[in-house]
């Protein structure tokens, strides 16, 4: 970097000396001329008078600065997952899985003041909304998500049987700041999470659709559209959208790196496991413009794209990134330990999604968390277990029915490989990757390490190609910050001890603008920190503010840990629909089960 600062001094200083001295590549000077008669002198004019003094030019910087103005506690942990903002009454909604409630946190009167003690106060109010136990005689499980439109509220609860059928249950009354149940749609299997369209128009349900813990019920992945009516009421059937007509593009959707990780092929329980590509894909979130929906497929490394008008589905595998020539800690030795590697590859797998437009064209973000499978089910002791088709017993968790992850050093590597060349060092032994990508040939022999996630954020165009990613910022700039007691886990303050397994692990995203500018927020859902960029122009996207609510302190553990842990959303406000005239960032934390209120304001 010096070397590289030297050089562009050197090259401005020789710019500057040629302007001033009229050196260039001009040829030889020729003989110098008679000097020519003087010129009669001019009148001199009067002098004017002094003119006005300018006013003071704007602040050139650019960038946000963020500051806690307001906090509440749900009244437990494990809650707080999703969180939303009513703007005509200024009222922030958050979701309460454990007590299945909606927690409502009136903010009319947010002050401009930081609050002295954000790690360890609240000074906003909780109040709850109970929800229903069952629809039409189906009993309900706990609420997954819920969204805002108008004086219309869209809540997604799965069934009590996660593989059958749930629902959205839709609230109005939201204006009068008195929310009544007004109808339930029927949906997929584990809807987890809603959303509305810009407009206002459709209400959109990504039904995960995972299977039993002994993978022997999958219900198929799929993605509700409801309409809502001229009269603020949503239809009562909703439309659903499957992914059917992909179940023979399998392979053509793994050389686009995609992958399908499932236990096909074994028996368990007396059935044989035969997971169609329509079964293996989980829709996970949702973000649209009114005309198109884009879908995060994240353990399978995907997005679906889904037409509005017609329906039609698109899906488009998201590759993976090399880490070759980046920096990554993939070593857990209780400090920073920086390489870069070949032969480490990160599926983006993201969570989150998020959109804006830029010159008129749509541009993805996505917060590129990563997740494996794993699945249990109940089983008396180990022979029990492994007579059912189980691979391994473990009394707290049960009968492991499937899992992909493994480490880099329980591969079998190609000869010759860049697998065979990383193994050989034993610095990515204990690193977590998949078994599901690398064995191109299926003999059992692979060539790479295929991590869970890309520690990052990523923004993609309208044809499935990165404009911007991250690399390693988010890694280097917590390092550089918090130094050891970065790579944190998110309910027990043990520095370093996420690098072997997806490190940061970014979660949550949201875009909003800011004056004239636009910002991408990135929270990081074990560090807990979250991460500023301006995107405004894609193309020129600059990382701006890193801020984080949390005491670090080493040994603090689960109950404990003081601050703000595992920031599961985020919500924008504009300026024009706070309280308080400022831009707010609404964070959703859901192991410390609080929403923090930060104030954004310009540089």
């Amino acid at each position: 970097m010096a070397a590289q600062n030297k050089f562009k001094l050197g090259i401005l200083a020789l710019l500057i000396s040629a302007s001033l001295t009229g050196c260039g590549l001009d040829g030889d000077d020729g003989a110098q001329g008679e000097t020519g008669a003087q010129g009669p002198q001019g009148e001199q004019g009067d002098a004017g008078s002094d003119g006005a003094d300018g006013s003071n030019g704007a602040d050139a910087s650019l960038g946000v600065s963020l500051d806690v103005v307001g906090r509440a506690f749900l009244g437990n942990l494990t809650a707080a997952e999703i969180v939303q903002y009513h703007a005509a009454t200024q009222t922030i909604y958050a979701t309460n899985g454990d007590t299945n409630t909606i927690a409502v946190i009136v903010a009319d009167s947010l002050s401009n003041d930081t609050m002295a003690d954000p790690l360890g106060t609240t000074n906003l109010a909780v109040t709850n909304i109970s929800l229903p136990a069952d629809v039409d005689g189906v009993a309900l499980g706990g609420l997954t998500s819920i969204a805002v439109s108008g004086d219309l509220m869209a809540v997604a609860v799965p069934a009590a049987t996660k593989t059958d059928n749930g629902y959205v249950l839709f609230y109005n009354g939201l204006d009068a700041s008195a929310p009544v149940l007004l109808d339930t749609v029927e949906v997929g299997a584990l809807p987890d999470m809603v959303t509305f369209t810009p407009d206002g128009g459709k209400v959109l349900v990504a039904n995960e659709g995972e299977p039993s813990g002994d993978y022997t019920v999958d219900p198929v992945g799929s993605v509700s559209v409801i309409n809502i009516l001229a009269n603020g009421e949503p239809e009562e059937t909703a439309t659903t959208v499957g992914f059917d007509s992909f179940n023979d593009s399998k392979a053509e959707l793994a050389a686009q790196g995609m992958l399908f990780p499932n236990p096909s092929g074994r028996t368990i329980k007396g059935v044989l496991i035969d997971t169609s590509v329509a079964q293996d894909l989980e829709p996970e979130y949702i973000t649209s413009t009114n005309d198109n929906a884009f879908v995060s497929l994240q353990e399978n490394n995907g997005i679906a794209v889904i037409d509005l008008e017609d329906l039609s589905v698109e899906i488009v595998g998201l590759g993976v990134k090399s880490w070759e020539g980046l920096n990554i800690d993939i070593q857990e030795d209780g400090g920073v330990s920086f390489g870069q590697y070949e032969g480490i590859y990160g599926l983006y797998q993201p969570d989150t999604i998020a959109s804006f437009t830029w010159k008129d064209a749509d541009f993805i973000l996505t917060a590129n968390e990563g997740d494996a499978r794993e699945y249990f089910f109940d089983a008396v002791d180990e022979a029990t277990c492994l007579a059912d088709g189980g691979l391994e017993f473990d009394e707290d968790d049960g009968c492991l029915a499937y899992i992909d992850e493994v480490k880099v050093e329980d591969l079998t590597a190609e000869a010759n490989s860049e697998l065979a060349m990383l193994q050989a060092t034993g610095e990515a032994d204990d690193l977590r990757v998949t078994n599901a990508m690398g064995d191109s040939d299926g003999d059992g022999e692979y060539d790479a390490a295929f991590a869970y996630g890309a520690r990052s954020f990523t923004i993609w165009d309208q044809n499935g190609l990165v404009v911007f990613d991250s690399g390693d910022d988010f890694e280097r700039i917590t390092a550089s910050v918090h130094g050891a007691q970065f790579n944190n886990n998110d309910d027990e303050n043990e520095g370093d001890s996420r690098s072997e397994n997806k490190g940061p692990e970014p979660e949550a995203l949201t875009v909003g603008m800011v004056g004239d500018r636009t910002y991408a927020f990135i929270g990081t859902e074990r560090m807990g920190g979250i991460f500023v960029y301006d995107v405004t122009n894609p193309y020129d996207a600059q990382f701006v503010e890193y801020v984080i609510n949390r005491d670090l302190t080493e040994g603090l553990s689960t109950g404990d840990v003081i601050g703000d842990l595992a920031p599961e959303s985020l919500v924008f406000v504009s300026a024009d629909d706070s309280s308080n005239g400022q831009a707010l960032l609404l964070v959703g934390s859901e192991v410390s089960g609080t929403v923090t209120v930060w104030q954004i304001t310009q540089n």
